[in-house]
């Protein structure tokens, strides 16, 4: 049996959602239809904050700032990010449902894990209401985490670690130095380092490539790997320990954090 207590995982980018296609649509949308469209790298530049937290944040860019007050003819307050977030939500609900395929491996792993008596855990970005249709049609390809933690279930999102320790309490996972956080947002990385958890980026089939499945299947091989490459040199300045491309390589470093707990080590050395 394995010594790692639990594995807690993002969701789209890292377990659905090859490219982190949802978000992306369904914010742009929400943003064009009160006259500041973004563009798609604007909607990825906070990717994996809690969804009230990302409106706030793409409210404050200068040039979504500008064309908010061309339109409004006042800059954008707090009413306007509460607002926003509301008529998002049914957005993302949506597009989530059209992006919920698994990432090639993902139940594979789960079932590794369950091998392992490690337990399963996530937090997202996504709210409770977002979440709600992605679940059933997770578990129906064969991935159910035992917790789901949701933005806005605690009092603060990433990078603060309080949404993964809230997910460890409900695991009964300790101590965190015995746990691992997988995400494909730098944001996330700093979640599980914050949380004092080994951390393990996912380079190319989340938020830092940002392509979906198909459409990175079909770059050319070179500049595939220079995509790859510079996501992956992101999640290492975040602190991420370990950096792998999908989900699917996960269990070899699980083998490696597996000797590294059994021998005292801490994660962030």
């Amino acid at each position: 049996m394995s010594v790692i207590k639990a594995v807690v995982f993002d969701w789209a980018g890292t377990m659905i959602d090859f490219g982190c296609v949802a978000p992306v649509q369904a914010l742009r949308a929400v943003f064009a239809a009160e006259g500041a469209p973004i563009g798609g790298p604007d909607a990825r530049r906070d990717m994996g904050r809690a969804k009230r937290d990302h409106v706030r944040a793409l409210l404050g860019y200068p040039e979504v700032r500008q064309a908010w007050s061309a339109a409004h003819g006042r800059a954008p307050d707090e009413g306007d990010v509460s607002r926003i977030h509301d008529a998002l939500e049914p957005l993302m609900r949506e597009a989530a449902m059209a992006h919920s395929e698994l990432i090639a491996g993902a139940a594979e792993v789960a079932r590794d894990l369950k091998a392992r008596g490690v337990a399963i855990g996530s937090c997202t970005g996504y709210t409770r209401p977002m979440m709600a249709p992605i679940l059933p049609l997770a578990a129906a390809q064969g991935y159910a985490p035992s917790v789901v933690i949701c933005a806005g279930e605690t009092l603060e999102g990433r990078p603060s670690p309080l949404m993964l320790w809230k997910a460890l309490v409900e695991l009964g996972a300790w101590p965190a130095r015995a746990c691992v956080k997988v995400d494909d947002a730098e944001v996330g990385i700093g979640e599980g380092r914050a949380a004092g958890a080994w951390t393990v980026g996912v380079s190319a089939s989340g938020n830092g490539v940002g392509l979906s499945a198909a459409d990175y299947a079909a770059l050319p091989a070179g500049e595939r790997r220079d995509r790859v490459d510079r996501s992956a040199a992101g999640l290492r300045a975040a602190g991420a320990d370990f950096v792998i491309e999908t989900v699917a390589d996960l269990p070899g470093v699980l083998d490696q954090i597996d000797r590294r707990v059994a021998a005292g080590e801490r994660p962030g050395a």
